[in-house]
């Protein structure tokens, strides 16, 4: 549990309703153990190696008029990659061109991040800040965030400056899988059913040879 991902997450609404529910007691000590520096929580090797080997994640932004939207970005595992630990980048290529996440933090830098491993059953949640960047204008950090041969213009670069995560509860992730991952698990049983047709073909043409020297027709009832 981040302690520091959960202050930041209540607020008196939500303290309210941990009142009313009875659950305030119990958050309200995870909450003292906060030790708030006013910096930025820095990833460690696990959360990084896990955002490394994402495909995709939902990345939340609130309008001026106060309402959330979400969005799924995906592209190539490691597309959204690790500057250091507290900061996350991506390219940000050419699209439907609604721009309503890229307006949003205009207004309101602060944004949320959803990662998922469905396989695995893993969530990881993030707290942090948006920046976006225009390519022409840091092409160094542009070809370091570029993906290998996608076909896309890169219009903009995201900054993301991490203040707050958290691993969340696997309870009700169904699992699911990619692919790719499908292929890995589904390699052995594969060879396993091509060595069985080779089997199979070896022992059919072995029985045809054997009625051909006896003069029989393999394909008649005995």
């Amino acid at each position: 549990m981040s302690y520091k991902y959960l202050d930041m997450a209540t607020t008196p609404s939500v303290a309210a309703a941990q009142a009313h529910y009875g659950s305030a007691a119990q958050w309200a000590r995870a909450r003292g153990r906060v030790e708030d520096t006013g910096q930025s929580q820095r990833l460690g090797p696990p959360e990084l190696d896990f955002i490394a080997a994402r495909d995709g994640f939902y990345l939340a932004s609130v309008s001026e008029t106060g309402w959330p939207y979400v969005q799924y970005r995906g592209g190539p595992a490691g597309f959204l990659a690790a500057i250091d630990d507290t900061r996350l980048g991506f390219a940000d290529f050419r699209g439907n061109r609604q721009y309503i996440t890229t307006g949003n933090v205009q207004a309101n830098d602060r944004v949320s991040l959803f990662l998922m491993d469905y396989a695995h059953r893993q969530r990881l949640k993030i707290f942090g800040r948006m920046r976006i960047i225009d390519a022409a204008d840091d092409p160094a950090l542009a070809e370091r965030l570029a993906v290998p041969g996608y076909p896309g213009r890169v219009e903009r670069l995201v900054l993301i400056t991490v203040e707050a995560f958290d691993w969340n509860c696997p309870q009700h992730i169904t699992p699911r899988f990619t692919q790719a991952e499908l292929d890995v698990v589904l390699a052995p049983v594969r060879e396993e059913i091509a060595a069985l047709r080779r089997e199979n073909e070896r022992l059919r043409n072995q029985l045809q040879a054997d009625a051909q020297r006896r003069g029989d027709d393999p394909e008649s009832p005995a």
